[in-house]
């Protein structure tokens, strides 16, 4: 059985965590029902040390081993999305506005279920460290917890993270080495020009036809800057301008995202959005300033470890299926900034035929949580081996 029986043996409880978890989903750094939910199970099972109140919400602990050895991280995300729930489950939201589109209540359930395996077996040396993220999805918590010292702290030497894959059977798992999530910049322009009546555009300098001109040249920096079968993702999501037919306004904007893998590529986009929006404010005799902001780096597995991940995986996986060589993926992942600090690998585990991630209607499927749980637990086993086990 792939599954670790101990674990598979309390899979009706961990169910029950993550339904609970589910019903009180929270935003960003603000986690604090979920923190103490985490840090009372974690009394509950005889962990050796519990901190609160790491990057604002986040929780950290340390199972300690049958003998002295190095520390490895294991990592689960736990907030939520700013989306209303259409699931119609008995668990579903009970914060308006507000749900776990993206299965991290699932995610802090795995990771829970590994540390009672681990608190109760102990069948490894040196450390264990659980970090209990805030703020993925909206925050940059993993950036603010390394900058709070982490990984120093606790002198983690190597880091993992599982993320649920719907459309991908459960129990089977996939990863890459290199690259598997892309940077993650978003860009504004912010146009200014004269406005007036809708009637008389000579007497104006309108600035709608600056910003669709800006939007679409800024769509052919893929293809005509960069090959387009490179990993490069330029979208305009946002354009916003006026308020009544008959009235052309004095201002426009236009926003959006980058996803790259290269510091290079970035920096072309950055360079090639500045001259586009510039000429054409001059062509279009408009004021246009952009502001691009860089946001997580790519998310960069190191080979060994990915490699070494896998193997275990492929131990507790359903039927062994495991996939290390997939294409990367252009979402983003600020479990970034851990793998900039310490080697590591991040994994997508699946979760069968369920919506998509950041749907309404998504839930996470809790026959997942045995395997996430198992692979955590395996990890720490396999990368901390007592001598002679």
């Amino acid at each position: 059985m792939p599954v670790i029986n101990r674990i598979a043996a309390y899979a009706d409880e961990m169910k029950t965590w993550r339904r609970h978890l589910h019903t009180i989903p929270e935003l960003g750094q603000n986690c604090p029902k979920t923190a103490a939910f985490v840090a009372e199970r974690l009394r509950e099972f005889g962990v050796d040390e519990i901190h609160e109140g790491v990057a604002k919400t986040g929780v950290i602990a340390v199972i300690n081993g049958q003998r002295e050895g190095p520390s490895i991280g294991l990592r689960a995300d736990m907030d939520a999305l700013p989306i209303t729930e259409s699931t119609g489950a008995d668990w579903a939201s009970t914060h308006a506005g507000q749900m776990h589109a993206c299965g991290h209540d699932g995610h802090t359930t795995m990771l829970l279920g590994a540390a009672k395996y681990l608190a109760e077996t102990r069948k490894f040396s040196g450390r264990v460290v659980l970090v209990f993220q805030p703020a993925e999805e909206t925050g940059g918590g993993a950036e603010l917890m390394v900058e709070e010292g982490v990984l120093d702290r606790f002198d983690v030497s190597q880091i993992y993270a599982l993320h649920n894959a719907p459309g991908t059977p459960v129990g089977e798992f996939y990863t890459t080495p290199g690259p598997i999530m892309a940077a993650v910049d978003t860009f504004h322009v912010d146009i200014t020009g004269e406005g007036g009546h809708g009637a008389y555009p000579q007497d104006t300098r309108d600035p709608i036809p600056a910003a669709l001109a800006i939007g679409q040249a800024i769509g052919t920096i893929v293809g005509r800057n960069h090959c387009a079968l490179d990993e490069l993702v330029v979208s305009v999501t946002m354009i916003h301008a006026g308020t009544a037919d008959n009235v052309i306004p004095e201002g426009a904007y236009l926003g959006g995202t980058v996803r790259t893998f290269d510091t290079a590529v970035q920096d072309m986009v950055k360079r090639r959005m500045g001259e586009i929006v510039a000429g054409h404010a001059a062509a279009f005799n408009v004021e246009a300033v952009l502001r691009y902001e860089e946001g997580f780096p790519p998310t960069v597995n190191t080979s060994e470890n990915t490699a070494f991940a896998a193997e275990v995986a492929r131990d507790v996986a359903a039927g062994g299926a495991v996939r290390e060589d997939v294409a990367p993926e252009m979402g983003a992942e600020d479990f970034a900034y851990f793998l900039q600090e310490r080697p590591g690998a991040y994994l997508f585990v699946g979760n069968g035929d369920t919506a998509g991630l950041h749907q309404p209607d998504y839930d996470f499927d809790d026959e997942t949580a045995p395997y996430g749980a198992s692979f955590f637990a395996r990890i720490a086993e396999r990368a901390l081996p007592l001598e002679g086990a």
